[in-house]
Protein backbone atom coordinates (compact mmCIF):
# COMPACT_ATOMS: atom_id res chain seq x y z
CA UNK A 1 0.00 0.00 0.00
CA UNK A 2 1.26 3.42 -0.67
CA UNK A 3 2.18 5.97 1.93
CA UNK A 4 -0.04 9.36 1.59
CA UNK A 5 0.12 12.57 3.89
CA UNK A 6 -2.70 15.31 3.98
CA UNK A 7 -0.57 18.50 3.48
CA UNK A 8 -2.29 21.80 3.57
CA UNK A 9 -3.42 24.80 5.92
CA UNK A 10 -5.73 23.61 9.09
CA UNK A 11 -8.56 25.26 8.08
CA UNK A 12 -8.72 24.04 4.51
CA UNK A 13 -8.27 20.54 5.95
CA UNK A 14 -11.95 19.91 7.11
CA UNK A 15 -13.73 21.98 4.27
CA UNK A 16 -11.62 19.35 1.50
CA UNK A 17 -11.68 16.57 3.18
CA UNK A 18 -14.46 15.45 5.29
CA UNK A 19 -14.10 12.53 8.08
CA UNK A 20 -16.00 10.36 5.97
CA UNK A 21 -13.87 11.03 2.76
CA UNK A 22 -10.36 10.43 5.07
CA UNK A 23 -11.59 7.20 5.83
CA UNK A 24 -12.21 6.55 2.68
CA UNK A 25 -8.76 7.46 1.22
CA UNK A 26 -7.28 5.70 4.09
CA UNK A 27 -8.62 2.22 2.75
CA UNK A 28 -6.52 2.72 -0.38
CA UNK A 29 -3.45 4.83 1.00
CA UNK A 30 -1.72 4.34 4.45
CA UNK A 31 -1.69 8.08 6.21
CA UNK A 32 1.43 7.57 8.23
CA UNK A 33 1.02 10.90 9.99
CA UNK A 34 -1.33 13.76 11.42
CA UNK A 35 -2.18 16.76 8.84
CA UNK A 36 0.68 18.97 8.38
CA UNK A 37 1.24 22.49 6.76
CA UNK A 38 3.64 24.38 5.64
CA UNK A 39 4.91 25.44 9.00
CA UNK A 40 5.10 21.64 9.70
CA UNK A 41 7.24 20.22 6.94
CA UNK A 42 9.66 23.20 7.20
CA UNK A 43 10.33 22.81 10.14
CA UNK A 44 10.62 18.96 9.88
CA UNK A 45 11.47 17.87 6.37
CA UNK A 46 11.92 14.59 7.34
CA UNK A 47 8.25 13.79 7.78
CA UNK A 48 8.27 13.82 3.90
CA UNK A 49 10.50 10.98 3.30
CA UNK A 50 8.07 8.47 3.29
CA UNK A 51 5.27 10.53 1.23
CA UNK A 52 4.33 8.21 -2.10
CA UNK A 53 1.24 10.48 -2.09
CA UNK A 54 0.64 14.13 -0.99
CA UNK A 55 -3.51 15.23 -0.61
CA UNK A 56 -3.47 18.80 -0.44
CA UNK A 57 -5.55 22.05 -1.02
CA UNK A 58 -5.22 25.67 0.12
CA UNK A 59 -2.05 26.25 1.87
CA UNK A 60 0.17 23.81 0.04
CA UNK A 61 4.22 24.38 0.02
CA UNK A 62 5.57 25.34 -3.18
CA UNK A 63 7.42 22.19 -4.33
CA UNK A 64 10.87 23.43 -5.03
CA UNK A 65 14.17 21.55 -4.94
CA UNK A 66 14.08 21.36 -1.78
CA UNK A 67 10.92 20.14 -0.77
CA UNK A 68 11.43 17.38 -3.42
CA UNK A 69 14.93 16.07 -1.80
CA UNK A 70 12.98 16.17 1.49
CA UNK A 71 10.16 13.60 -0.59
CA UNK A 72 12.06 11.46 -3.06
CA UNK A 73 9.41 9.09 -2.55
CA UNK A 74 6.85 11.38 -4.28
CA UNK A 75 4.94 9.97 -6.86
CA UNK A 76 1.79 11.60 -7.04
CA UNK A 77 -0.14 14.91 -6.07
CA UNK A 78 -3.76 15.72 -4.90
CA UNK A 79 -4.68 19.12 -5.11
CA UNK A 80 -8.18 19.91 -3.98
CA UNK A 81 -8.51 23.39 -5.02
CA UNK A 82 -7.50 25.28 -8.21
CA UNK A 83 -5.00 27.25 -9.78
CA UNK A 84 -1.26 25.22 -8.98
CA UNK A 85 0.15 28.12 -10.32
CA UNK A 86 2.03 29.14 -6.78
CA UNK A 87 2.79 25.29 -6.09
CA UNK A 88 4.89 23.83 -9.12
CA UNK A 89 8.42 24.68 -10.25
CA UNK A 90 10.45 23.58 -13.18
CA UNK A 91 11.78 20.98 -10.51
CA UNK A 92 8.46 19.63 -10.16
CA UNK A 93 8.13 19.04 -13.66
CA UNK A 94 11.45 17.66 -14.30
CA UNK A 95 10.46 15.55 -11.81
CA UNK A 96 7.48 14.13 -14.07
CA UNK A 97 4.99 13.58 -10.72
CA UNK A 98 1.88 13.95 -11.91
CA UNK A 99 -0.32 16.60 -10.33
CA UNK A 100 -4.23 16.75 -10.16
CA UNK A 101 -6.39 19.52 -9.47
CA UNK A 102 -9.62 20.62 -8.67
CA UNK A 103 -9.47 23.92 -10.78
CA UNK A 104 -12.21 22.71 -12.35
CA UNK A 105 -15.00 22.09 -9.44
CA UNK A 106 -13.45 24.89 -8.07
CA UNK A 107 -14.52 26.93 -10.92
CA UNK A 108 -18.10 25.52 -10.71
CA UNK A 109 -19.20 28.08 -7.67
CA UNK A 110 -17.67 31.13 -9.70
CA UNK A 111 -19.70 30.27 -12.38
CA UNK A 112 -22.50 30.47 -10.52
CA UNK A 113 -22.19 33.69 -8.66
CA UNK A 114 -20.91 35.56 -12.39
CA UNK A 115 -24.21 33.72 -13.68
CA UNK A 116 -26.42 35.77 -10.91
CA UNK A 117 -24.10 38.82 -11.01
CA UNK A 118 -24.87 38.60 -15.01
CA UNK A 119 -28.50 38.59 -15.02
CA UNK A 120 -28.98 40.63 -11.47
CA UNK A 121 -26.94 43.46 -13.83
CA UNK A 122 -28.63 43.30 -16.58
CA UNK A 123 -32.07 43.96 -14.64
CA UNK A 124 -29.67 46.63 -13.07
CA UNK A 125 -30.18 45.62 -9.55
CA UNK A 126 -27.27 47.00 -7.90
CA UNK A 127 -28.57 50.25 -9.10
CA UNK A 128 -32.32 49.99 -7.40
CA UNK A 129 -30.84 48.53 -4.05
CA UNK A 130 -27.98 51.39 -3.69
CA UNK A 131 -30.37 54.24 -5.26
CA UNK A 132 -33.21 53.08 -2.98
CA UNK A 133 -31.10 52.51 0.39
CA UNK A 134 -29.78 56.18 -0.44
CA UNK A 135 -33.12 58.27 -1.00
CA UNK A 136 -35.68 56.55 0.77
CA UNK A 137 -38.02 55.88 -2.16
CA UNK A 138 -38.24 54.53 -5.94
CA UNK A 139 -36.50 56.02 -8.32
CA UNK A 140 -37.71 56.50 -12.09
CA UNK A 141 -37.02 52.57 -13.69
CA UNK A 142 -35.21 53.78 -16.91
CA UNK A 143 -34.42 51.55 -19.20
CA UNK A 144 -33.21 47.93 -18.07
CA UNK A 145 -31.77 45.47 -20.58
CA UNK A 146 -33.28 42.37 -19.00
CA UNK A 147 -31.75 38.86 -19.93
CA UNK A 148 -33.76 39.03 -23.72
CA UNK A 149 -31.50 39.93 -26.66
CA UNK A 150 -28.92 41.74 -24.24
CA UNK A 151 -25.30 41.77 -24.72
CA UNK A 152 -23.03 39.72 -22.41
CA UNK A 153 -18.88 40.21 -22.80
CA UNK A 154 -16.36 37.83 -21.45
CA UNK A 155 -12.85 38.42 -21.55
CA UNK A 156 -10.94 35.25 -21.66
CA UNK A 157 -12.40 31.68 -22.41
CA UNK A 158 -10.18 29.68 -19.69
CA UNK A 159 -11.59 27.05 -17.61
CA UNK A 160 -14.26 29.46 -15.90
CA UNK A 161 -15.07 31.90 -19.51
CA UNK A 162 -16.31 28.78 -21.28
CA UNK A 163 -18.19 27.33 -18.40
CA UNK A 164 -19.97 30.67 -18.10
CA UNK A 165 -20.36 30.79 -21.96
CA UNK A 166 -21.96 27.79 -21.96
CA UNK A 167 -24.28 28.10 -19.06
CA UNK A 168 -25.42 31.13 -20.73
CA UNK A 169 -26.80 29.21 -23.92
CA UNK A 170 -29.63 28.24 -21.79
CA UNK A 171 -30.62 31.77 -21.72
CA UNK A 172 -31.81 34.55 -24.91
CA UNK A 173 -28.67 37.01 -24.22
CA UNK A 174 -26.30 36.98 -27.16
CA UNK A 175 -22.39 36.27 -25.89
CA UNK A 176 -19.76 38.28 -26.88
CA UNK A 177 -15.71 37.31 -25.50
CA UNK A 178 -12.55 38.39 -26.23
CA UNK A 179 -9.82 35.88 -26.16
CA UNK A 180 -6.68 35.79 -28.41
CA UNK A 181 -5.83 32.23 -28.27
CA UNK A 182 -9.58 31.21 -29.30
CA UNK A 183 -9.96 29.76 -32.29
CA UNK A 184 -12.98 30.30 -34.68
CA UNK A 185 -14.13 26.72 -33.95
CA UNK A 186 -14.10 26.97 -30.57
CA UNK A 187 -16.06 30.09 -29.97
CA UNK A 188 -19.02 28.32 -32.55
CA UNK A 189 -19.36 25.63 -30.67
CA UNK A 190 -19.93 27.79 -27.57
CA UNK A 191 -22.35 29.84 -29.55
CA UNK A 192 -19.78 33.08 -29.00
CA UNK A 193 -19.23 36.07 -30.95
CA UNK A 194 -15.01 36.71 -30.60
CA UNK A 195 -14.01 40.49 -30.90
CA UNK A 196 -11.38 42.84 -29.79
CA UNK A 197 -11.34 44.06 -26.21
CA UNK A 198 -12.57 47.38 -27.07
CA UNK A 199 -15.27 45.46 -28.73
CA UNK A 200 -16.26 44.08 -25.69
CA UNK A 201 -16.56 46.77 -23.47
CA UNK A 202 -18.34 48.97 -26.24
CA UNK A 203 -20.72 46.20 -26.92
CA UNK A 204 -21.35 44.39 -23.55
CA UNK A 205 -24.36 45.22 -21.09
CA UNK A 206 -22.51 43.49 -18.90
CA UNK A 207 -18.58 42.42 -18.91
CA UNK A 208 -17.20 40.16 -16.82
CA UNK A 209 -13.47 39.53 -16.62
CA UNK A 210 -12.19 36.32 -15.98
CA UNK A 211 -8.17 36.48 -17.15
CA UNK A 212 -5.57 35.03 -15.20
CA UNK A 213 -2.98 36.73 -13.44
CA UNK A 214 0.29 36.64 -15.25
CA UNK A 215 2.75 39.37 -16.01
CA UNK A 216 1.53 39.54 -19.32
CA UNK A 217 -1.87 40.50 -18.25
CA UNK A 218 -1.43 42.72 -15.53
CA UNK A 219 -3.32 45.97 -15.84
CA UNK A 220 -4.76 44.69 -19.28
CA UNK A 221 -8.05 46.52 -18.55
CA UNK A 222 -7.71 50.27 -18.59
CA UNK A 223 -9.92 52.92 -17.81
CA UNK A 224 -10.48 54.28 -21.17
CA UNK A 225 -12.05 50.39 -21.48
CA UNK A 226 -14.28 50.92 -18.35
CA UNK A 227 -14.98 54.64 -19.61
CA UNK A 228 -16.27 53.44 -23.06
CA UNK A 229 -19.16 51.07 -21.60
CA UNK A 230 -22.98 51.62 -22.43
CA UNK A 231 -24.59 53.43 -20.26
CA UNK A 232 -26.06 51.83 -16.67
CA UNK A 233 -23.51 49.31 -18.14
CA UNK A 234 -22.16 46.41 -15.20
CA UNK A 235 -18.18 45.69 -15.18
CA UNK A 236 -17.98 42.33 -13.00
CA UNK A 237 -14.56 40.75 -11.98
CA UNK A 238 -13.88 37.76 -10.38
CA UNK A 239 -10.43 37.25 -12.02
CA UNK A 240 -8.11 38.97 -10.10
CA UNK A 241 -7.84 42.61 -8.88
CA UNK A 242 -4.39 42.98 -10.89
CA UNK A 243 -5.67 42.31 -14.14
CA UNK A 244 -7.37 46.14 -13.42
CA UNK A 245 -5.72 49.40 -13.38
CA UNK A 246 -8.03 50.24 -10.50
CA UNK A 247 -6.86 53.48 -10.12
CA UNK A 248 -7.91 54.20 -13.76
CA UNK A 249 -11.01 52.11 -12.97
CA UNK A 250 -11.78 54.11 -9.73
CA UNK A 251 -11.27 57.75 -12.00
CA UNK A 252 -14.01 56.63 -14.41
CA UNK A 253 -16.54 55.63 -12.05
CA UNK A 254 -16.25 58.63 -9.78
CA UNK A 255 -16.82 60.68 -13.53
CA UNK A 256 -19.84 57.59 -14.45
CA UNK A 257 -22.36 57.05 -11.43
CA UNK A 258 -23.99 55.34 -14.03
CA UNK A 259 -21.63 53.06 -14.38
CA UNK A 260 -21.51 49.59 -12.01
CA UNK A 261 -18.12 47.45 -10.86
CA UNK A 262 -19.14 44.33 -9.20
CA UNK A 263 -15.63 43.20 -7.96
CA UNK A 264 -15.35 40.01 -5.98
CA UNK A 265 -11.63 40.61 -6.13
CA UNK A 266 -9.02 43.42 -5.69
CA UNK A 267 -5.99 44.43 -5.51
CA UNK A 268 -4.56 44.92 -2.92
CA UNK A 269 -6.86 42.66 -1.35
CA UNK A 270 -8.49 43.55 0.68
CA UNK A 271 -8.60 47.33 -0.59
CA UNK A 272 -6.00 49.73 0.91
CA UNK A 273 -7.77 51.85 4.39
CA UNK A 274 -9.90 54.81 2.55
CA UNK A 275 -9.49 53.32 -0.74
CA UNK A 276 -12.89 54.76 -3.01
CA UNK A 277 -13.51 51.66 -3.33
CA UNK A 278 -15.22 51.11 -0.23
CA UNK A 279 -17.34 54.34 -0.54
CA UNK A 280 -18.04 54.58 -4.05
CA UNK A 281 -21.93 53.89 -4.37
CA UNK A 282 -21.64 52.10 -7.76
CA UNK A 283 -18.98 49.72 -6.49
CA UNK A 284 -19.98 46.40 -4.94
CA UNK A 285 -17.35 44.64 -3.21
CA UNK A 286 -17.63 41.33 -1.68
CA UNK A 287 -14.68 39.41 -0.20
CA UNK A 288 -13.08 36.61 -2.80
CA UNK A 289 -16.46 34.71 -1.82
CA UNK A 290 -16.90 33.55 -5.60
CA UNK A 291 -14.63 30.63 -5.36
CA UNK A 292 -15.49 27.12 -3.24
CA UNK A 293 -16.77 28.00 0.38
CA UNK A 294 -17.30 25.58 2.68
CA UNK A 295 -20.47 22.92 1.62
CA UNK A 296 -18.69 23.85 -2.11
CA UNK A 297 -15.48 22.57 -0.99
CA UNK A 298 -16.72 18.85 -0.39
CA UNK A 299 -17.00 18.66 -4.34
CA UNK A 300 -13.65 19.50 -5.21
CA UNK A 301 -12.38 15.94 -3.09
CA UNK A 302 -13.90 14.07 -6.43
CA UNK A 303 -13.41 16.52 -9.25
CA UNK A 304 -10.01 16.43 -10.09
CA UNK A 305 -8.01 16.45 -13.36
CA UNK A 306 -4.44 15.47 -13.90
CA UNK A 307 -2.76 18.99 -15.26
CA UNK A 308 0.02 18.98 -17.49
CA UNK A 309 0.49 22.83 -18.08
CA UNK A 310 -0.82 25.59 -15.52
CA UNK A 311 -4.66 26.22 -15.77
Amino acid sequence: MLNGIFLLDTASYPLIYSQSQREEIERLVHIYAPQQTIASVAAHPEILAQADVIFSGWGMATMDEQFLKAAPRLKAVFYGAGSIRGLVTEAFWERGIPIVSAYAANAVPVVEWTLAQIFFGLKRGWYYVTTIKKDKKYPPRGYVPGGNGSTVGLISLGMIGRMVAKRLQSFDVKVIAYDPFATAEEAAALKVELCSLPEVFRRGDVVSLHTPWLKETEGMITGEHIASMKPDAVFINTARGAVVREAEMIQVLQQRPDLYAVLDVTHPEPPEEGSPLFTLPNVILTPHIAGAMNMECQRMRYRGERVKTLP
